[in-house]
């Protein structure tokens, strides 16, 4: 047998292992019905395997064909792959530090929403950037636009923030802001790859968006994330900070191996304080930076996680839409979500906002886990009342402060929307919240 006819056989089996555990077998109330999973057919896996083979697990040609493919699906024409989604966001506000680019100092203002998962937050305080922290929308969770103005008119220079679980905040008003003060807009789409506003895909609008790809995404490869960069040039600048602060930024593909060094002027004398010697690029570092690479092997996952993301959004959008069939009835006690107008949403979850007095978050998300019905809280709620962030300045008001924020914490969770949950498990989700309405 030939290399080729077991690579064959590989696969083969590897197709009839997935198929055999993708048959369902989920029963009402003894399985879980989960709120995200990833969505690997045998194409994943057998990518995986071939891409393992090879004896290479460095970034190489399926990264390479990975990064010219994605950022078109945030809008902008270039960008690069991370270890995370989290790193994405790090690198983002690392590039902002860059002489080559803004030259941000230490103690610049960043506007942020109070609310939502800490690594939005995280690189502003990592970077000695001064986070603004302002409230959210009741009706959104998204950033409240009003008092993202007053924070802009204070000399905040730069502001991120996260589209809230797919769904943005009123993007005209946004960029009105934006443009008017200056700012530098970053945007955090990890939950909201495929959304659209007004026909544009979210992270079309700020100089840099960050994508996720850990298993609770739209699309995985396990882990890893994506930094999409709307100037072409500036690139360079968020390669430089990915990988070790590294120069050296230039690629090229010959035999099928991406080659770094192609331009053909790697020995140079590339440092300045010693014009006499030539040195290697490979070695030269314009910036201090750290090392956030994934391997190929998650890029050939990726790029077979790419070709179902049409699939995956309209199963979202149709979990969604389900979803909200099942909770209507009960508009008294639920504040529901709402696409924001003009948006066209690809739904990370169905945020829920108990607003009934006769029970509370508490007893209806106790109640859905002990039907194996599995819920989250909006990630770290008003993130001022965490225990890491308690000496930031104004954290010992945060509860009063952000009332909007604290309100969420209390009394919001939300349900998955991801394309493994079936419509007899949402059925099995409605039967559920008819057994709990009927008790109260």
């Amino acid at each position: 047998m030939t290399e080729k006819d077991k690579l064959a056989e590989i696969n083969r089996l590897i197709k009839e292992i997935v198929d055999e555990r993708s048959a369902s077998n989920w029963t009402p109330g003894q399985g879980t019905v989960q709120y995200a999973g990833s969505t690997f057919t045998a194409e994943e896996y057998q990518s995986a395997v071939g891409s393992l083979l090879t004896g290479w697990l460095g970034l190489d040609k399926k990264a390479h064909v990975f990064e010219k493919k994605f950022p078109s699906f945030l809008g902008k024409p270039s960008g690069l792959l991370t270890n995370s989604g989290s790193s994405a966001n790090l690198l983002m506000m690392a590039a902002l530090t860059s002489k080559r680019w803004f030259n941000l100092q230490q103690g610049t203002k960043v506007i942020t929403p109070v609310a939502g998962f800490p690594t939005t937050v995280n690189p502003i305080l990592q970077m000695g950037f001064t986070p603004v922290f302002v409230d959210i929308e009741p009706e959104s969770l998204n950033i409240d636009v009003n008092q993202l103005e007053a924070a802009a008119k204070d000399g905040a220079r730069v502001l991120m923030f996260a589209h809230v679980l797919g769904n943005p905040p009123n993007m005209r008003d946004v960029m009105t802001i934006v443009k008017k003060y200056d700012l530098i807009m970053l945007e955090d789409c990890c939950d909201a790859l495929g959304s659209t506003y007004e026909g544009r895909p979210l992270g079309s609008f700020g100089v840099m968006a960050s994508c996720s790809f850990y298993p609770a995404h739209h699309m995985t490869m396990g882990e890893g994330g994506f930094v999409a960069v709307s100037d072409k040039d500036k690139l360079k600048v968020v390669q430089a900070f990915r990988d070790w602060g590294r120069g050296c930024y230039c690629a090229g593909q010959e035999a099928g191996k991406l080659l770094h060094g192609t331009c053909g002027e790697r020995f140079k004398p590339w440092l300045e304080s010693m014009p006499e010697t030539t040195f290697d690029h490979k070695y030269v570092y314009e910036e201090i930076g750290f090392n956030l690479k994934p391997i190929e092997l998650q890029a050939a996952m990726g790029l077979e996680q790419m070709k179902k993301l049409p699939w995956i959004k309209n199963r979202r959008k149709h979990n969604f839409e389900k979803l909200s069939e099942v909770f209507e009835p009960y508009q008294d006690s639920f504040k529901l979500p709402k696409a924001t107008p003009g948006s066209d949403p690809s739904w990370f979850a169905f945020p829920v906002t108990v607003k009934s007095k006769a029970f509370t978050r508490s007893d209806i998300t106790q109640f859905l886990e002990s039907k194996k019905i599995q819920t989250r809280t909006y990630f770290g709620g008003n993130i001022l009342m965490q225990p890491a962030y308690r000496h930031l300045p104004g954290a010992h008001d945060a509860r009063e402060k952000f009332p909007v924020s604290t309100m969420v914490t209390r009394d919001t969770f939300f349900l998955g929307t991801s394309p493994i949950i079936t419509d007899e498990q949402i059925d099995y989700i409605g039967s559920v919240l008819i057994e709990f309405m009927g008790s109260k």
